[in-house]
């Protein structure tokens, strides 16, 4: 996720290039400035091109397209907004979780202190895994009994782990540690991981409708084909620069409303999901065990995604 201070105005525009959606938007807008001026050569020189379609019609069109964007990007941001939500809550759950059993847990308990640290860790980790390419085993912490390399066998590992946690919890039960009451204070908890395990994967796998998206780009598409035609004989060469606008405005909130909608990815909009995991991380070792400095992975948390062709 680009990180940028949005009061700082030139200092995010100079975000600009950074992000692959305007370098895919640049090329397209270049692409159309090609075809416009094509038509506004044939049109000046050889022969007329005027469509029998007046301004008003054109206008009417762009006003009806406008409002199918607006209403496609408050749905792909609404999508956004609800993975942020979820991965807030697994934040607050994580802490919330880690703070009870903190002080249920005998201060020399090292042992069981370790294991809520690295399996609370372990499980922001591996949703993230989850949600994006794969999950890889050699970022999770340590567990007991070679319990990380025998995660690879699971097809849902964030059930795996919540099921660790569980079992554990039972075993401070029978210990009489951690008593019935306590439990089902606990279980809202643990619930929740798998609550917001499952949401995020209802945004994952339910994308916005083949159908729909495809009519927004096929309307976007002649709006630009048929531009030229209606702007030439009245614009002349000022029709390349217009077609240009209209296709950076039109092609930049199309192009922000397919990265955005799925929030779990690599584009440089996605949730910071690394950073996020690794703050979860950060926090359950400050919490259980006292540890305020954790090792953290080499690369900056704030180079969160990568460029996909």
């Amino acid at each position: 996720m680009v990180i940028y201070k949005a009061k700082d105005w030139f200092g995010a525009l100079r975000h600009f290039q950074t992000s692959y959606v305007i370098q895919v938007l640049l090329r397209r807008v270049a692409l159309v400035g090609g075809y416009g001026s094509l038509i506004t050569l044939i049109d000046q020189h050889w022969i007329s091109v005027d469509l029998p379609i007046d301004g008003t019609f054109f206008s009417l069109l762009g006003i009806l397209l406008s409002l199918l964007l607006v209403f496609r990007t408050n749905t792909a941001y609404d999508r956004f907004w609800e993975g942020r939500r979820q991965w807030g809550m697994l934040v607050n759950n994580s802490r919330n979780f880690a703070v009870l059993m903190d002080s249920l847990l005998p201060v020399d308990d090292s042992a069981n202190r370790i294991f809520f640290a690295d399996t609370l860790s372990n499980f922001a980790l591996v949703l993230k895994g989850h949600l994006r390419t794969g999950i890889d085993v050699a970022e999770l912490e340590e567990m007991e009994d070679g319990e990380r390399e025998s995660l690879s066998r699971y097809k849902h590992v964030p059930s795996r782990i919540a099921a660790l946690l569980m079992h554990r919890l039972q075993v401070l039960k029978q210990q009489r540690i951690v008593s019935d009451g306590d439990l089902i204070t606990i279980r809202s908890y643990h619930q929740a991981f798998l609550d917001i395990t499952g949401s995020c994967e209802r945004i994952k796998n339910t994308p916005i409708p083949f159908s729909y998206s495809f009519f927004i780009k096929l309307f976007i598409t002649m709006y630009l084909l048929l531009m030229p035609f209606v702007l030439a004989e009245t614009y002349q060469y000022f029709t390349i620069l217009a077609t240009m606008f209209a296709a950076y405005a039109l092609l930049g909130v199309e192009m922000i409303g397919d990265e955005i909608e799925e929030p779990f990815g690599l584009d440089c909009n996605d949730l910071p999901l690394n950073q996020i995991s690794q703050t979860i991380r950060r926090n359950m070792h400050e919490i259980l065990t006292g540890e305020f400095s954790v090792s953290l992975p080499a690369q900056p948390e704030v180079a969160d995604y990568q460029k996909v062709n």
